[in-house]
């Protein structure tokens, strides 16, 4: 490992510039808007953007920027926008709206943002989502999104982790789904419209530079293998998160870092890798055939209660265990929060819960979470009011609870027998943490522009709003954030500027360079004809990951795994076999270069883990905690974003961007 740290370990990078607002918080995005440079509509046409990745993000942001008047072209791997993993999203979308009048505000929300955050993220930046939060909502009820309302008409809410009011809005368990519905209407408007060009099953493989700015990329047609030269005026990748460096996620079995990867090595500071979010209530493992996870959403923790038994392997079934032999850990470690803290929080006490051999299931890698209760006495009972039922049994309270949450979480109970056999209205789920969400991705300053002048990187694919740990239903909130309201503003910044700049012919030496660099590392992929599959690769990549730089981490064991990464790169690229040819559709090829970039990004992340010397949010390092196995923070040395320049082969530079909070005072965590 080599680690090429240029500057004083306590002096932070003059190469970061936030471009963060000047005067008081709450007017910074408001001053903003009304003082950024404009485009004049008859220059918008001139104009070219290219949008990588059709999701939340991405979608929003193309038709939203092609409905302004520039000419957009979209490209996603997929076979259709739709396909998204946006779509997988379920328990719902934060917004500060205080329906439930319960005493929520955008000023809450941004503050518990910031503290489940473990106080790790950009203030100005979480500010302004709060500040949107509530136009998303208007902004998808418009397109049609049918949230879920009460007897009244009223949108409803419901709780999720690391909040104390109700502010989720939701569409049953399939709120990704329907949200992107509702943006990939309006793209597929502007495509009809002839104001945005559509590529689906193309994949990006490089950004084309020209004078140190973005001017496109390069893409495979997927179908037939074929590459090809785009042009842009600016470059925004909307490409999602990079969990599968894990290998077993709940992300798509197609989400890959390889767009954010080739702007990382062309310039573009990637901050924050290590920070990974674990998700407390997910499907437990069942094997080692197993190619991803299935998540559970958090909104089941709202109505479930999570606990197991008081004694030590205990062999009986959950529903043969009494009310008083049951252990609710959340609920007794935590009891301002209960089943409601942040998903990190709720991780790590699972895990060690399992690790004290309490655990449950064949494996006992998992814990149960519970409906029972809540059907009787919350849902049950206030039905059986309504219908007047005086002194019901508890078969009719049940009976009555089924109804109501069939009716918000149907799909989820659902999904959930399919996968285990199990009916979780009759006995309760068994869940296990596993990886969900990364916090980190490119480096953005305040118009979400990465260090590459012209190159933007937009909901998970960069690092800006969520710290070290995101709160359960603010990644829908960050993606359509970003794409209907930050960067339709923001991007004026920069192309008000390029207003003079002709269209650049593909034939440029730029371009020509750049896709000959494609084709040769595919050619030397195809070449090396050895005798391991890409997925046997992936596989133990994962393994490595999850093992040492996955819920837990320390020096002894990210050493080690940097070690073993470097190894494994190296055998990579000397006996990986891929069957097939470049001229065609060959998913193998393009399985192998995804996991080329997952193997030299999973070198990062340990790096980055092991430069950081502290315990936050999902970034749990074991020689950092306090008595009760809480994260130990350390303010005075970390409080920063680690923004890593790629140097070569193993080699990065690590900047830092001071983090100062001048809103809210800074406090040890504390959900109890």
């Amino acid at each position: 490992m080599i680690i090429t740290e240029l500057i004083d370990r306590n002096k932070m990078s003059d190469k970061l510039i936030s471009k963060t607002p000047e005067g008081p918080l709450s007017e910074k995005w408001t001053k903003y808007r009304s003082t950024v440079p404009l485009v004049n509509p008859a220059n918008k046409r001139n104009l070219e953007i290219i949008v990588v990745g059709t999701g939340l993000a991405g979608a929003s942001a193309a038709a939203t920027l092609a409905e302004m008047g520039y000419a957009v072209k979209a490209f996603c791997f997929q076979d259709s926008p739709r396909r998204a993993h946006s779509i997988a999203a379920q328990g719902g979308i934060n917004a500060a709206k205080n329906y439930q009048n319960d005493g929520d505000s955008t000023y809450r929300l941004f503050y518990d943002t910031i503290k489940g955050g473990d106080y790790r993220a950009r203030e100005s930046n979480v500010h302004r989502l709060a500040e949107n939060s509530a136009n998303i909502i208007d902004q998808c009820v418009a397109q049609g999104v049918p949230f879920a309302r009460d007897y009244g008409g009223m949108l409803k809410n419901r709780s999720f982790g690391g909040t104390q009011v109700k502010r989720t809005f939701y569409a049953a368990g399939q709120t990704g789904q329907q949200l992107l519905l509702g943006a990939y209407s309006a793209l597929e408007r502007q495509v009809g419209l002839g104001n945005v060009k559509m590529y689906s099953r193309h994949e990006m493989l490089e950004v084309v530079m020209i004078d140190g700015k973005a001017r496109g990329i390069i893409a495979r047609n997927l179908v037939t293998g074929e590459t090809e030269r785009h042009f842009g005026h600016a470059v925004l990748l909307c490409t999602g998160g990079y969990g599968n460096v894990f290998y077993l996620s709940t992300n798509a079995m197609g989400s890959n870092v390889t767009a954010i990867w080739k702007a990382h090595r062309q310039g573009a500071f990637f901050g924050n890798p290590c920070f990974t979010q674990i998700h407390p209530t997910c499907i437990p493992v069942s094997g080692d055939h197993q190619s991803k996870l299935t998540l559970m959403s958090e909104s089941l923790r709202n109505d479930g209660r999570i606990w197991v038994p008081k004694k030590k392997d205990d062999p009986r079934a959950a529903n043969d265990i009494p009310e008083d032999e049951r252990d609710y850990y959340l609920e007794r470690r935590y009891p301002a929060f209960g089943n409601l803290v942040p998903r990190d929080i709720a991780s790590r006490a699972a895990k060690e819960r399992c690790d004290a051999g309490y655990g449950v299931g064949a494996t006992k890698q998992a814990v149960y979470l519970d409906f029972r209760s809540n059907l009787i006495n919350k849902y049950g009972r206030a039905e059986a009011s309504k219908l007047g039922i005086e002194n019901p049994t508890i078969e009719q309270l049940v009976a009555l609870g089924k109804e109501v949450v069939k009716e918000e979480y149907g799909n989820l109970f659902d999904m959930y027998k399919q996968i285990t056999g199990e009916d979780p209205y009759e006995v309760p789920m068994r869940i296990y943490p596993a990886v969900h969400y990364t916090m980190g991705g490119l480096w953005v300053d305040y118009n979400l522009m990465t260090t590459i002048p012209g190159l933007y990187a937009l909901g998970e694919a960069n690092f800006s709003d969520h710290g070290a740990n995101r709160l359960g239903a603010s990644a829908l909130m960050q993606g359509l954030s970003d794409g209907y309201f930050v960067i339709p503003y923001t991007i004026g910044a920069y192309l008000s500027g390029e207003i003079k700049t002709k269209s650049i012919p593909t034939d440029h030496p730029a371009f020509v360079e750049a896709e000959k660099s494609v084709k040769d590392r595919i050619n030397k992929l195809l070449s090396i004809k050895g005798t391991q599959s890409p997925e046997s690769f992936h596989k133990r990549l994962g393994k490595i990951m999850w093992e040492k730089c996955g819920m837990a981490r320390n020096e002894k064991g990210l050493k080690e795994a940097i070690s073993e990464i470097q190894a494994l790169k190296k055998e990579f690229w000397s006996d990986v076999r891929i069957l097939g040819d470049a001229d065609g559709f060959n998913p193998e090829l393009d399985k192998a270069g995804r996991v080329a970039d997952f193997i030299e990004l999973g070198e990062l992340m340990c790096v980055d883990a092991l430069s950081r010397n502290e315990s936050c949010g999902g970034h749990f390092r074991e020689e950092y905690q306090e008595d009760g196995g809480e994260a130990k923070r350390d303010d005075e040395n970390f409080m920063f974003v680690s923004a890593w320049e790629f140097k070569g082969e193993s080699q990065w530079e690590l900047n830092k961007e001071p983090l100062v909070y001048e809103n809210i005072k800074i406090a040890q965590r504390n959900y109890k």
